[in-house]
């Protein structure tokens, strides 16, 4: 006895379409040029980034000047002005605060529902994120630079390759501080909540680290805010970018920069996974 084959309608899945470079590249300049148009209508962002490094380098430094003398370190070779010696903190400060604020505007579209239309993209999230950070990246990088010209009208004059070889360190400090806001957006649920974080986070990395003083200054001072200086990345920021403005690199701050950029980026991806992350564990979307 056979058996007789009834054949149906077999429906086929459609191939999942897949992303080419050029198509990655369109939707690389999509966030940036987002990034770019929010930055250019809030003036007063830019403003904002530029006025608390100058208030330090026009009024602080000129009061410390005196009080504060910076012996013979590396990478100078000579005794500098207290002017000089801030400006990589405060370079470092400015990405900071734009690391956060970036960070601030994807807590406030979340609540708004406009990250809904970025994270439900064909995309994978992590290139949209490390997009996002991208975009925040360049615009911290032009802060930094228009507080280094202002910087330069003061006085306060870096070795002329010292501009240009500053520029990869830039770009990864930017790029950690930007995934450590990141990663705090990703805990935070409310936007007035991510601004008291806000305040937690950027004053203590800001002066328990080597952007105002000397760390031998503070080690004579207190062994063990000497010590937490040592542990803040901030502080491995901020010496990144010293000797980069002096043509040098200093290699111990490079790893540390370079190694937090992966472990916080990686965090940050997935805590933004709907499957696994942090918003998952607070049983909201990322909506």
């Amino acid at each position: 006895m056979s058996a007789t084959v009834i054949a149906g309608p077999v429906a086929e899945a459609a191939p999942l379409r897949r992303f080419g470079i050029g198509d990655y590249l369109t939707c690389l300049r999509g966030i940036m040029w987002r990034e770019a148009l929010r930055f250019v209508h809030q003036r007063e962002r830019f403003v904002s980034a530029l006025v608390r490094p100058l208030v330090w380098l026009f009024i602080f430094a000129a009061g410390f000047r005196q009080i504060l003398g910076v012996s013979i370190i590396p990478p100078y070779d000579t005794y500098v002005l207290y002017e000089v010696y801030v400006t990589p903190g405060l370079i470092a400060m400015i990405q900071l605060f734009n690391g956060m604020q970036s960070s601030l505007s994807m807590v406030y579209d979340r609540e708004m529902g406009n990250m809904r239309m970025l994270l439900v993209s064909p995309f994978p999230r992590w290139f949209l994120l490390i997009s996002k950070l991208l975009a925040s990246t360049a615009v911290s990088v032009l802060q930094a630079y228009a507080y280094m010209f202002v910087a330069y009208l003061w006085g306060v004059v870096a070795p002329g390759w010292g501009y240009v070889a500053v520029l990869p360190a830039l770009i990864l400090c930017g790029f950690m501080l930007g995934a450590l806001g990141m990663l705090l957006s990703s805990a935070i649920k409310q936007l007035e909540n991510f601004a008291g974080v806000m305040n937690f986070v950027i004053f203590p990395m800001f002066f328990a680290s080597a952007a105002l003083y000397p760390l031998w200054l503070v080690q004579q001072s207190s062994p063990l805010i000497y010590r937490i200086c040592t542990l803040n990345p901030f502080t491995y920021a901020v010496e990144l970018i010293r000797f980069a403005l002096y043509s040098e690199v200093n290699w111990l701050a490079l790893a540390v920069v370079a190694g937090c950029t992966v472990v916080f980026t990686s965090a940050a991806v997935i805590a933004y996974d709907p499957a696994r992350g942090l918003m998952v564990r607070r049983g909201g979307g990322p909506a």
